[in-house]
């Protein structure tokens, strides 16, 4: 049987991004997101993973196990208030610093959708990608999944970029209970 998922971006969508996070303890999740991504996984049965650029790496700002160790906070975090990502993957390459056949994974390339999807018997058609960037949404739309973009005050732009590349979100949040409203929503049929 093929499961259902939400694909989340990580910095900007699940936790606060305050740039090239690699210390563990300056994690913060954002409001509604333990939340949110319990009632998805316990009342309606979707994988929570989570696929995130980490060219911090490429750029010498950070290395793996950094990327890794805010990974587990994060887990840790969504554990306590009874929750968890179920996998985590993450591209550390960048084109400007890597060879184009190991930065294939970044996004808005969709390889790490496909990957997560193949490896985690995931029916892409009934599954959600969630970010704050264009990058997040063109890698949804190629992989064939359904995009959320969150639009905050910091990233106000990131609609008119989709706009001038004619590609469009199903559907643009101000916060993951918006995001968890729309999926609950049209997963259940009612939109």
């Amino acid at each position: 049987m093929k499961h259902h998922a939400i694909f989340l971006d990580r910095d900007g969508t699940i936790n606060h991004d305050s740039g090239y996070i690699k210390n563990p303890s300056e994690v913060v999740l954002l409001p509604g997101v333990s939340e949110g991504i319990k009632k998805l996984k316990n009342e309606f049965g979707f994988k929570t993973i989570v696929v995130s650029n980490q060219a911090g790496v490429a750029k010498g700002i950070m290395t793996i196990a950094d990327v890794e160790a805010v990974n587990v906070r994060i887990n840790n975090l969504l554990k306590k208030d009874g929750t968890e990502i179920d996998a985590f993957y993450y591209c550390p390459f960048h084109p400007d610093f890597d060879p184009p056949e190991k930065s294939i994974c970044r996004k808005p390339s969709p390889f790490m959708i496909v990957q997560a999807a193949e490896e985690h018997g995931i029916d892409l058609s009934k599954s959600y990608v969630i970010g704050d960037k264009t990058s997040d949404i063109e890698s949804g739309i190629s992989a064939g999944v359904k995009t959320i973009l969150i639009i905050s005050e910091d990233n106000r732009n990131e609609i008119s970029i989709l706009h001038n590349l004619e590609k469009k979100p199903n559907f643009t949040a101000a916060n993951f209970k918006e995001v968890c409203d729309f999926i609950i929503n049209d997963f259940s049929g009612g939109i």
